[in-house]
């Protein structure tokens, strides 16, 4: 059987606040290039990612299409949508674009009905084809995974007033990263879900803080943890912005 169609969502709509910046983070330049940059080519160069639908604030869609992809060449951008309030928002608005085929190139939208969606924060640079392709034989095997690795320090629950109450085993503890992928029907429908009873979860004080909480939620569909990387980061602080600059420097010495 053939390689499935895979459609990467790269989600660029926060404002990133924790920044401390007058710039979104998205756009903060990395060794003078955006910060999203990074992941859009990595899922531009990849034998793995077929198409995909980047997803900003409304705000900036114009500037985003001629300062992003139009100068960068980032082809495989079929349609650049506007994000939401909460994640979730932006996840389901670009599902909700492939799944229509509104992408405003009919004859070339992506076919998800068979296919996978590769859902990736555009503020994570160091995406790799190695990570793209283990989160392709898995999802192939598994049908839902996202990418991470084992925790190296100990983690401890805390109650209300800071203090510690509980130490999780370490050994069963992972970071989670993106991308996370999982079958187009799968997502579509468990998403689907979470905009139906949304409502209800906010009142019971539920948090959906990532794609594959929705799926373990509203699916019986197990997600299967793959490794991804340390240096698969999220790029949140202006710390990190240091640290990614080492990396960077780092592998063009190596």
């Amino acid at each position: 059987m053939g390689k499935k169609r895979c459609t990467a969502i790269v989600l660029a709509a926060g404002r990133g606040s924790r920044m401390g910046s007058g710039v979104a983070k998205q756009y903060m330049l990395l060794r003078g290039r955006p910060l999203i940059w990074y992941a859009l080519h990595a899922v531009e160069e990849s034998s793995v990612i077929d198409d995909c639908i980047l997803v900003t604030g409304a705000e900036d869609i114009s500037f985003v299409k001629e300062e992003i992809v139009a100068r960068y060449g980032f082809h495989k951008v079929k349609a650049v949508v506007a994000g939401g309030k909460e994640r979730y928002d932006s996840v389901y608005n670009a599902l909700r674009v492939l799944a229509d085929g509104e992408t405003g190139q009919r004859d070339t939208r992506p076919d998800i009905k068979d296919g996978y969606i590769f859902i990736q924060d555009g503020a994570r640079p160091f995406l790799t084809e190695e990570i793209l392709k283990r989160c392709y034989e898995a999802v192939e095997r598994d049908h839902a995974c996202v990418a991470g690795m084992p925790v190296k320090d100990t983690i401890k629950i805390v109650d209300e007033t800071g203090c510690a109450k509980q130490t999780p085993d370490r050994n069963f503890m992972w970071q989670v990263q993106t991308p996370q992928v999982f079958d187009a029907p799968l997502i579509l429908s468990a998403y689907e879900r979470l905009m139906q009873e949304k409502g209800r979860l906010l009142r019971e004080g539920i948090s959906i803080t990532d794609d594959a909480m929705v799926v373990e939620t509203f699916t019986d569909c197990k997600v299967r943890l793959v490794e991804g990387g340390y240096e698969n980061m999220k790029v949140t602080t202006p710390e990190d912005m240091v640290v990614a600059e080492a990396l960077l420097e780092k592998s063009d010495e190596g």
